[in-house]
């Protein structure tokens, strides 16, 4: 059974950035699509961005674009979130998700970490 720990997340001024991270094991890292979520307070999960096996092909919407990036580096079985210009509405608990497929997911994704919580300061 695959596993996603999420980790990066904490306090950050509005206007600054922040890198979130997801260490994936348990599974042929490579083999699978991933995505980041978020969980605003009162709000449902929202989906934020997607990558793909290897990394060439990138999906955002919503309050991700222009202003997130996903990446992944697949020596390391980690997928990362860069945050930049964030603000309170980027407030929430930031979740990584994993689809056992080479395209390019969206809402296809099955597995999930714990997720971890970003609070945007004014």
């Amino acid at each position: 059974q695959v596993q996603l720990v999420e980790s990066g997340g904490g306090l950050v001024q509005d206007g600054g950035s922040l890198r979130l991270s997801c260490v994936v094991s348990g599974g042929a890292f490579s083999d699978y699509s991933m995505g980041w979520f978020v969980q605003r307070p009162g709000r449902d999960r929202e989906f934020l961005a997607s990558i793909n096996w290897n990394g060439d092909r990138t999906y955002y919407e919503g309050s991700a674009e222009g202003r997130f990036f996903i990446s992944r580096d697949n020596a390391k079985n980690t997928v990362y979130l860069e945050m930049n210009r964030v603000n309170a509405d980027d407030t929430g608990v930031y979740y990584c998700a994993a689809w056992y497929s080479k395209s390019l997911g969206v809402y296809e994704f099955d597995h999930w970490g714990q997720g971890t919580q970003v609070t945007v300061s004014s």
